[in-house]
């Protein structure tokens, strides 16, 4: 028996909200799957049929159904279409940062800010924010410390205007700190996790030879109505610092 498909006849949108076209559909979209309207397996109409009952432009459309297959809800499948792959979004993740994570375990985190400014937006800032029309974001680079002893360096981009820190405030803050002191309302991530070489800038940030070896890790973070509002990409001295997963059997 074939899962069933979905009409998207209950998704309303209106034009003048500040809230982004694709947003408004994506959360509407989420909140279809949350409650089981679009249950696991189910089908979303094509991109042209949906864009045209909604009366949207097709990158809106599409815009809106990437935001949901990057944070898991929705697959795309060769031949099959785009299909429901979870029942309920995963509960809210109680994001962190290493700031945070040092604080918890009684390390006080120092900080040195190489970089914190407003740059022209280009295409790769465009397409990791996934905000369209994006014209400026704020470039964080930063050295993160316990004991005196580098542990990280932090690279971020958030569009312009969610938050407007100082150094001190970087100094002194975590950016998640920030972000819900602004009434930013962090709700899940996109994250991988990896592995390199130790170029000859990390070498000197760190404190470690050139070739050593290093932790990776991207992250996409979403506020609660889907929008993008810090990409990261940091790295971390492998003899310094580990990831600890856990893990759960839901059957």
């Amino acid at each position: 028996m074939n899962p069933p498909t979905w009409a998207p006849g209950e998704i309303v949108v209106d034009p003048g909200s500040p809230e982004p076209l694709y947003s408004q559909v994506a959360r509407q979209l989420r909140a279809a799957i949350e409650d089981g309207r679009l249950p696991t397996g189910a089908r979303l109409d094509n991109e042209v049929d949906l864009a045209s009952r909604l009366h949207l432009s097709r990158p809106t459309i599409r815009q809106a159904i990437q935001s949901l297959v990057n944070e898991g809800l929705l697959v795309r499948k060769r031949g099959v279409g785009t299909q429901v792959v979870r029942t309920k979004v995963a509960r809210p993740l109680r994001l962190s940062s290493l700031f945070d994570d040092l604080n918890e375990l009684g390390d006080k985190p120092e900080t040195v800010v190489l970089i914190n400014r407003v740059d022209p937006a280009g295409e790769d800032a465009v397409e990791r924010l996934e905000t369209p029309g994006l014209t400026r974001v704020r470039r964080l680079k930063r050295v993160r410390s316990t004991g005196g002893e580098p542990l990280a360096i932090m690279n971020n981009q958030l569009p312009d205007g969610i938050i407007d820190p100082d150094d001190d405030e970087l100094r002194d803050r975590g950016l998640y700190q920030l972000l819900r002191s602004a009434g930013v309302r962090l709700h899940a991530a996109h994250q991988n996790v990896g592995a390199r070489l130790a170029t000859e800038e990390d070498a000197e940030l760190l404190g470690e030879k050139p070739g050593a070896a290093l932790l990776t890790m991207e992250r996409t973070t979403y506020d609660d109505t889907g929008r993008v509002v810090e990409y990261g990409w940091h790295v971390y001295r492998a003899s310094r610092y580990s990831f600890n997963l856990s893990l759960t059997n839901n059957v």
